[in-house]
């Protein structure tokens, strides 16, 4: 484990309710890293994921996440863990029902913001940020998929984390939507937050070529050769 670590685990394994997912674990990200996690559907990198955002709980080894225990991470302190974390979804997962600028609002709400003009200023930042300053008072419906995956990654930026875990980000995306998400991560890990996309897109990670961690046989190598 370095100064630097953002996430650093030692032999865990994971469990989906009672069966065995992935064993023996070993893993370090430091911040500004932009790591991969490969494999098929179904191998494990959801679970990982989930593990890390204290989604899953961990019974087995070490395992440290934005300063976070996660071995000792009680229910009550799982919203303070996600406050250093940014996540982002394949499907989105904006709410239909407002806009886009409550949409970010009800986060920053969420997560104990409390004065307005504050609020409506990091609103704005995230936004420029992703190029969509003039689109907060559109609805999702009335995006584009490229437009409402970039929407859910301002929503990841709103509280400054210091990790990215982004769950197949460019799924249900075209091809050169799928880049231009990929160079917004590309560009946030720059700025010093770790990055660590779960993808099975082969296209991705031979165009972007990075760090890679395999999932495959309930374990994880770590290897820029997929």
């Amino acid at each position: 484990m370095t100064l630097d670590s953002i996430i650093h685990l030692e032999k865990i394994s994971i469990f989906q309710k009672h069966n065995l997912v992935l064993s023996n674990v070993n893993l370090n990200i430091d911040k500004g890293e932009f790591v991969y996690l490969v494999g098929k559907t179904g191998s494990g990198k959801s679970s990982l994921l989930k593990t890390l955002y204290g989604d899953l709980t961990l019974n087995e080894g070490t395992a440290t996440v934005a300063g976070f225990d996660l071995r000792k991470l009680k229910r009550k302190e799982i919203p303070y863990l996600r406050r250093k974390l940014g996540i982002v979804f394949q499907d989105f997962q904006l709410l239909t029902d407002r806009t886009v600028n409550d949409n970010l609002m009800f986060v920053l709400k969420a997560t104990g913001w409390k004065n307005k003009d504050e609020m409506q200023k990091r609103i704005q930042e995230v936004l420029e940020k992703v190029n969509l300053a003039t689109k907060g008072f559109k609805m999702p419906h009335e995006l584009s998929g490229g437009e409402q995956q970039r929407i859910a990654i301002a929503r990841a930026l709103l509280n400054n984390p210091e990790l990215i875990l982004a769950d197949e980000p460019t799924g249900n995306l075209d091809p050169e939507t799928s880049e231009d998400i990929m160079n917004l991560l590309i560009d946030i890990s720059k700025n010093g937050r770790a990055v660590l996309i779960a993808t099975h897109d082969i296209m991705m990670f031979q165009k972007f070529p990075s760090r890679t961690l395999k999932c495959e046989s309930g374990k994880i190598s770590d290897s820029t050769a997929v």
